[in-house]
């Protein structure tokens, strides 16, 4: 099989902003893995992306032809031969969605496709189509990447007698992980402990759980089922079904809900997500592609983060609140329920944060991780800056 291209479908894409505002939607991390990395661990060997202009010097495509696969598609173990069947003139679709093709080196995108023989699966893939799919998957996901991670590998014993085990056979700990004076029940789903993390003490987690590469629980939290938390991020408080992607804080007292945050995000002590509406009806969550709310049919759903936002102490999110890239919240009152890209304010209004003021906190954030920012994201966080304009019109209402 020639190398995997994981590629952004343009529809799926803009259904998942604001997180593929930053990102390749094959970057996206839901379960223990991002999806790029799914693809690694099933074939064995590595990916490439093809996405938006902006994004493709930071995300490269691998020189030669190539296997192109949907960014989308959350694969299992029976993914992979089901693609080795595909010959060079097919294409594989499920309904209109085009799941893979074969790109040749000269192809900057996949027009060659309408040429192909059309060849319909005959079962639904799983597919990561709306935002809140990210943590209503997230279950599923952490159980199939832990079998994944995790067969015929040994985890590592707890030495700590303070620390409890239920159903410890789904528990998996890996090198340099230190737990102490917790509780881990894994009887509902597996715990996945990464590598050099922390689990402080008073600490209760329920599975399915994933702890990434060098993050941190804190004291006393409480964190329940079907949550991931990315590499070096740290949490606190009350988390449920819920995913962090890596390098954000939410390291104090309050509830955190049905959401997904970003990369390089921070949570002020006791901020507060709510997850259901008081009336119990659906919850309606911005929609960039149709440039309004649209209904999720979910009852719980709280807040989705994109990359760089920050929110102060006490702040207090609504039921179903988006927020872009690079916003600043603060504030007393909810602020609105769209949070545009590099906004700066809360419930009482809204401003730009400019962008020189964005780029001296995202250096000093990223400066306290001993990282230096570097020229593709520079141009990332720009490009986004410019394109998230339109949505900067400042209301006295949501």
């Amino acid at each position: 099989m020639d190398s995997i291209l994981l590629f952004d479908d343009p529809a799926i894409r803009g259904s998942l902003l604001p997180f593929t505002f930053t990102r390749p939607v094959a970057d996206i991390r839901v379960g223990i893995l991002k999806i790029s990395e799914k693809w690694e661990k099933i074939s064995g060997g590595s990916v490439s992306f093809l996405t938006q202009d902006y994004l493709q010097k930071k995300f490269p495509r691998k020189a030669g032809n190539a296997l192109a696969i949907n960014g989308a598609w959350l694969p299992d173990s029976n993914s992979l031969s089901l693609l080795k069947s595909l010959s060079a003139d097919q294409a594989l679709y499920f309904g209109k969605i085009l799941i893979a093709s074969y790109i040749g080196e000269t192809e900057k995108n996949l027009a060659s496709v309408k040429d192909k023989e059309i060849i319909q699966m005959d079962s639904e893939p799983l597919l990561l189509l709306k935002t809140w799919n990210i943590f209503q998957f997230n279950g599923i996901e952490i159980r199939k990447d832990f079998d994944l991670i995790t067969q015929g590998r040994k985890s590592v014993r707890i030495k700590d007698a303070h620390t409890a085990l239920y159903s410890p056979d789904k528990i998996f700990i890996e090198e340099g992980a230190i737990i102490r004076a917790s509780v881990l029940n894994a009887d509902n789903g597996p715990i996945y402990i990464g590598k050099n993390t922390e689990i402080q003490e008073g600490a209760l987690i329920r599975g399915p759980f994933a702890l990434c590469e060098s993050a941190t629980v804190n004291m006393g939290a409480k964190i329940k089922g079907d949550t991931t938390i990315g590499p070096h991020s740290k949490v606190g408080g009350e988390v449920s079904n819920s995913v962090i992607f890596g390098y954000s804080n939410k390291g104090h007292d309050g509830f955190l809900g049905n959401s997904v945050i970003g990369e390089w995000c921070n949570m002020g002590a006791d901020t507060n997500t709510s997850n259901l509406k008081n009336n119990y009806s659906s919850v309606k969550l911005w929609d960039y592609t149709a440039g309004n709310y649209t209904n999720t049919g979910l009852q719980f759903c709280g807040l989705m983060m994109g990359d760089h936002s920050k929110c102060a102490i006490n702040t207090m999110f609504n039921t179903g609140t988006v927020a872009g890239v690079g916003a600043n919240v603060f504030g007393s009152g909810f602020p609105r329920k769209f949070i545009p890209s590099f906004s700066w304010g809360g419930g009482e209004g809204l401003s730009t944060f400019l962008f020189p003021k964005f780029l001296e906190t995202a250096k000093a954030v990223l400066g306290r991780r001993g990282i230096e920012l570097s020229s593709e994201d520079l141009e990332i966080y720009h490009m986004v800056f410019e394109i998230s304009k339109n949505y900067r019109i400042w209301e006295t209402t949501s």
